[in-house]
């Protein structure tokens, strides 16, 4: 399965973060807690590079506990700032309040050594659909930026200033040129950060039932009561729609549904708890 999304919009948001970069103070890096890997943008490198950055770990309500722990030594042993928060939640506001607060400590001593206030500005960068927005409306405690389950819908930058006297930049989620790495590629195409409309949804399916089937085989068993008998990710696919009547006039399974549906229950948590990247698969 070959899968390449880049359209004009995401050239015209690299050039604009690396704009503000220059004038924002730090960035929060945002990272969908089931595919963290996945979700590191090799077009952002330059964009980091010399600036404070936490990770935000997002949406851990439905990642792997233990996988997310593993996650959390990687960032510890590599000294990188973390955070791992449900943004959805506004209990959740504090903990990244913190975490920005810790890595901009020194410049704001630097201010108040000079006497000077100055609102500490932080850039929000991470691929579509990974929840950057939900997480300033998280902050900020009402619904500030546009939000939703697909990628493409913050479309320019907005600036939200916070109570405690932040300034976030929010950012079209973007993606980068080429995927190199075909489970990149389809780990994206699961948690939704690119559009189900550019890809052919029974391969994505396919491959993400072969994926749950070597590292969450009692997931699958558990959610449509089948067995996996070693079957094929195909085979198993056709199990599925006829337990769940996915068929069509005739018997005849219907594809697009069932591909709809084994995705959707895989991004609304229906199959349990999954992280299907390590730290290892980073490139």
């Amino acid at each position: 399965m070959t899968i390449q999304w880049f359209p004009g919009h995401m050239t015209k948001a690299l050039r604009m973060m690396e704009e503000n970069v220059k004038i924002v103070d730090a960035i929060g890096y945002v990272l969908d807690a089931r595919a963290p890997a996945s979700c590191l943008n090799p077009s952002f490198d330059k964009i980091v590079c010399n600036k404070p950055c936490v990770f935000i770990l997002n949406k851990c309500d439905l990642a792997d506990a233990d996988k997310i722990d593993k996650w959390c030594k990687y960032f510890s042993l590599n000294n990188l700032a973390y955070v791992k928060v449900t943004a959805t939640s506004s209990a959740e506001a504090n903990k990244i309040s913190s975490a920005f607060a810790d890595i901009t400590s020194e410049l704001r001593r630097k201010y108040n050594a000079k006497g000077i206030f100055k609102p500490v500005r932080c850039l929000i960068i991470g691929v579509p659909n990974c929840g950057k927005s939900t997480i300033i409306n998280c902050l900020s405690g009402r619904k500030t930026v546009i939000t939703g389950d697909k990628p493409g819908v913050t479309k320019g930058k907005q600036w939200v200033r916070l109570q405690s006297g932040l300034e976030l930049l929010d950012t079209p989620g973007t993606l980068w040129p080429k995927f190199e790495n075909e489970n990149t590629a389809s780990r994206l195409c699961y948690i939704g950060s690119i559009k189900d409309e550019v890809v052919d949804l029974y391969e994505v399916s396919n491959a993400l039932i072969a994926e749950l089937a070597l590292q969450y085989p009692r997931n699958l068993e558990e959610r449509y009561k089948i067995d996996l008998n070693n079957q094929s990710a195909s085979e198993l696919f056709e199990t599925i729609a006829i337990k769940r009547g996915f068929l069509i006039r005739g018997g005849e399974i219907d594809y697009e549904r069932c591909s709809k549906a084994v995705l959707e229950d895989f991004r609304k948590g229906k199959l349990g708890k999954i992280t299907l990247d390590l730290p290892e698969d980073i490139l």
